[in-house]
């Protein structure tokens, strides 16, 4: 009855991986928008005599055109190529047809330090809408340009962009030595990507803290689901449940003080919240069913989790302290794997039709599910911290990638790696490290 979800609770899914493992993911756009607000993107002038190593507006486009919200205008429609204030000529732009455009500059101050500079203007106002200044070393230029990517985003659209934030991921690597796992930390463009944590047992279930330092996740170590917290910086490690039996689904608090779990250790899996401070651990439902995979409501007040009660996996609602549990999904064969958009008006999750898994969203006021993908062994879907895209793993051609779709379904994209399989994304909050404005 409950076969469906042996892969959420840590038995064999991950066991079907193979092949090896390239860190970089590259990015393809698989369905786009026509419609979108025109934005031309003026290459930066560079100016030192050391090159960067990043093309500042080239990843500034990039992120644009895989947000769906933009119409890039062409460089062979460029009428004049200005990178200062003073050598704008709206009309040019007018032509064009743009409605927005980017200049800047990249200089170089030092051998290992630049400055960016970019502006944003509103073409038909002739307006400047934005104007700032960065100085960085050369290794932050990628997160640069992530970040005038979310400026341009907000003052286009009156929405925070999220290029400027991470994504959590396991690769599965056949090696000459055995499989490697690996879980892995990269950009939200698929750059960047950094190990956080070898072994040669199954991870799953990566999960972000609200302030994007550490990520809980399930190793399995001498056979057994652990659940552990991990700094992504600092490599510090704690074991949080190593109990008997099953030990899944860690979810953070909105606060990060406490983590909701799976637990079997009282013989049936069940929904935990253990505080991190006190280590005070409470059981929250009671049933002689399957109950797993909880996440936390934005507010912090509720709790959705996965349930068979009702005879197939089943989407419900509860109170944190354990009371009031409603259902919340009805369509479909199935639903697991919920989580909340920022705004808490959705829930993401995988919906099942006729033995096939989609990523679907359901729009909590009215119970509305829109099947957003097309391809059928979908899971793990993410929620960007803004709402827009949802991270997701599926197959293709008998290969695990990630994909990405926005929330209304208009856009879609691959992350692949160049050879092997990769699964169990999770997106990040904002990024908080980084304060780079001068």
């Amino acid at each position: 009855m409950f076969k469906h979800l042996i892969y959420y609770l840590l038995i064999t899914s991950v066991g079907a991986w193979s092949t090896s493992v390239h860190a970089v993911l590259t990015i393809e756009i698989t369905q786009g928008t026509d419609v979108g607000i025109p934005v031309a993107i003026v290459p930066f002038s560079v100016e030192g005599q050391v090159k960067p190593v990043h093309d500042v507006a080239a990843i500034v486009a990039a992120d644009l055109a895989r947000s769906g919200r933009f119409s890039l205008i062409p460089k062979q429609d460029f009428l004049s190529t200005p990178h200062r204030n003073s050598e704008v000529i709206f009309k040019d732009w007018r032509i064009a047809k743009a409605e927005a455009l980017v200049i800047g500059t990249v200089r170089q101050r030092s051998a290992n330090q630049f400055e960016v500079t970019f502006r944003l203007y509103d073409v038909f106002r002739e307006h400047q809408l934005a104007g700032i200044r960065y100085s960085v070393s050369s290794d932050k230029l990628r997160a640069v340009a992530h970040q005038i990517g979310d400026v341009i985003h907000e003052k286009l659209t009156g929405e925070r962009g999220a290029f400027n934030t991470r994504i959590a991921y396991v690769t599965k690597e056949d090696g000459p030595t055995g499989i490697t796992y690996k879980l892995q930390v990269a950009d939200s463009d698929g750059y960047n990507a950094a190990t956080i944590l070898k072994s040669r047992e199954s991870i799953l279930s990566p999960a972000w803290s609200p302030d994007g330092t550490k990520i809980a996740y399930v190793a399995f170590e001498q056979r057994q689901s652990k659940v552990f917290i991990q700094g992504v910086t600092d490599e510090s490690r704690e074991l949080i449940a190593g109990f008997p039996g099953i030990n899944g689904a860690p979810a953070w608090s909105p606060e990060g003080r406490r983590l909701a779990l799976t637990l079997s250790k009282d013989g049936n899996p069940e929904i935990y919240v253990l505080d991190l401070d006190t280590k005070r651990l409470q059981r929250l439902t009671k049933n002689r069913v399957i109950d797993t995979e909880p996440a936390w409501s934005p507010d912090g007040r509720d709790i959705i989790f996965t349930s068979d009660r009702a005879g197939k996996p089943q989407i419900y609602r509860m109170k944190v302290g354990g009371r009031r549990i409603e259902r919340v999904t009805f369509e479909g064969d199935s639903n697991a794997r919920a989580s909340y958009s920022a705004d808490g008006e959705m829930i993401t999750l995988v919906t099942s039709f006729q033995g096939k898994y989609h990523i679907g969203v359901l729009r909590l006021k009215d119970k509305v599910l829109q099947v957003l993908s097309d391809t059928s062994l979908d899971e793990s879907p993410s929620f960007a911290p803004n709402g827009r895209m949802i991270l997701y793993a599926t197959a293709v051609r008998g290969r695990g990638v990630l994909a990405s779709v926005s929330s209304d379904g208009r856009v879609r994209q691959l992350y692949k790696l160049e050879e092997g399989d990769v699964r169990e994304p999770a997106w990040s909050p904002y990024n908080r490290e980084l304060a780079l404005k001068e």
